[in-house]
């Protein structure tokens, strides 16, 4: 057996690295496709999905419905009312780019909810891709490896077989991270306003880019800072700045309403506000949110910001201090703060969540630099296990407020 073992081992490192990402990919989409089939047989009528939905319901099911309707109606040159007067929920709050791709790619087949199912499947296994050669140089190409297999086979990972925009931002966030990293900044020009325009975050990574410049100023004795790089980073700089507030501008010059952008979003807070809000102040989201939970876990409701205050602390001791974090690379982790700052200026937490966390990807890379096979095993299970525990509430029920992905 263990000769046996040494033998696939050797046969396996042998493979091109595309194809061992493939394989792996494969093999997770297979496990969350049986995961899929399973929910919707558990799916009732009291579901949103009804009772036994295929598969194409569920890929084109929640946010992929308001991408679908961008793609076939566009967006309101009018925003909609509520009966009380206020902006309804509606398209503004979503992305051109996957919408409207997923169209392209979908005329052969006569299918939208098809197009979007491409995208977000072959962006995913190119996702995967671009995570290996960002991670390899700096924890080894086993661990990289290994790392792939964690995102693959995440919490999330029925995002890349659904209608949702999240594979295609993050095979683009993952191929700038090494832009950056590599100084290959040319690129990123072109690369920056599709991102912009895809899904909310590239302020933060307007952000990562200002963190960015700094640190290359540090160290520029350690690492040579030409002029030619000083403009490309303060010109990417403004250009993430200006992509990241377009979308806003856009809207209010469609609609006439200066606020528009921010209306809508907030649009989707009412729900969870009780008496509602009044308009966007930065970092109030996750102090509402905060309250509003420890309130629905019966606890009190002072307890939720400092709560959030453990939490801020105990992420950012996490980032400077884990030494598996730190094997990342500082590039990495000023990614991850920038985007860690934006989620708590913008956000407002609630089932949405964990999705949004998702372009914290490049930290499961922390989770495979243990070379033990025990710990790699226990958290590629772990991942499994969280994976269901996501789809059960997300697909099979799916009736009720905190069950919106």
């Amino acid at each position: 057996m263990a000769q046996f073992a040494m033998t696939m081992a050797r046969r396996w490192a042998r493979l091109p690295v595309p194809l061992q990402v493939a394989l792996i990919y494969a093999v997770a989409r297979a496990v969350t496709t049986v995961m899929m089939v399973v929910a919707a047989q558990q799916s009732t009528s009291l579901s949103r999905f009804g009772a036994e939905p295929g598969l194409v319901d569920f890929v084109l099911g929640w946010d992929a419905q308001w991408y679908w309707l961008v793609a076939e109606e566009g967006y309101p040159a009018e925003l909609p009312l509520t009966a009380s007067g206020e902006v309804a929920e509606n398209a503004w709050a979503f992305m051109p780019v996957f919408a409207y791709a997923a169209k392209v790619v979908g005329l052969p087949f006569g299918s939208w909810g098809m197009g979007a199912f491409l995208i977000s499947f072959v962006a995913g296994y190119g996702a995967c891709l671009a995570l290996h050669r960002l991670l390899r140089d700096r924890i080894g190409r086993s661990a990289a490896m290994w790392s792939v297999a964690f995102f693959a086979s995440g919490p999330l990972a029925a995002m890349f077989q659904v209608g949702y925009a999240e594979s295609l931002f993050l095979l683009m966030l993952f191929v700038a991270l090494d832009l950056m990293a590599r100084r290959r900044y040319v690129w990123l020009y072109a690369l920056i306003p599709v991102m912009a325009f895809t899904r909310p975050g590239i302020l933060a990574f307007a952000l990562y880019i200002g963190l960015h410049g700094i640190l290359r100023l540090v160290r520029r004795h350690q690492d040579p800072l030409d002029g030619r790089d000083v403009v490309h980073i303060l010109a990417l700089g403004a250009l993430a700045t200006v992509c990241g507030f377009a979308w806003q501008v856009i809207a209010a010059v469609v609609t006439g309403d200066p606020g528009a952008y921010l209306a809508t979003e907030l649009a989707w807070r009412r729900n969870w506000i009780l008496g509602g809000v009044e308009g966007f102040i930065p970092f109030e989201g996750w102090i509402q949110a905060s309250q509003f939970w420890f309130g629905q876990w019966g606890l009190p409701a002072a307890w939720g910001p400092v709560a959030l205050v453990i939490l801020v602390v105990g992420a950012a001791a996490a980032l400077l201090y884990a030494p598996q974090v730190r094997a990342l690379g500082v590039d990495l982790r000023l990614w991850s703060a920038s985007y860690l700052i934006y989620l708590l200026a913008v956000f407002f937490p609630q089932s949405s969540t964990f999705r949004l966390l998702l372009p914290l990807s490049p930290l499961w890379g922390a989770m495979a630099v243990p070379r033990s096979r025990l710990w790699r095993g226990g958290v590629l299970i772990g991942c499994l296990v969280a994976q269901w525990a996501w789809i059960f509430p997300m697909y099979a029920l799916g009736n009720t407020f905190w069950q919106v992905p």
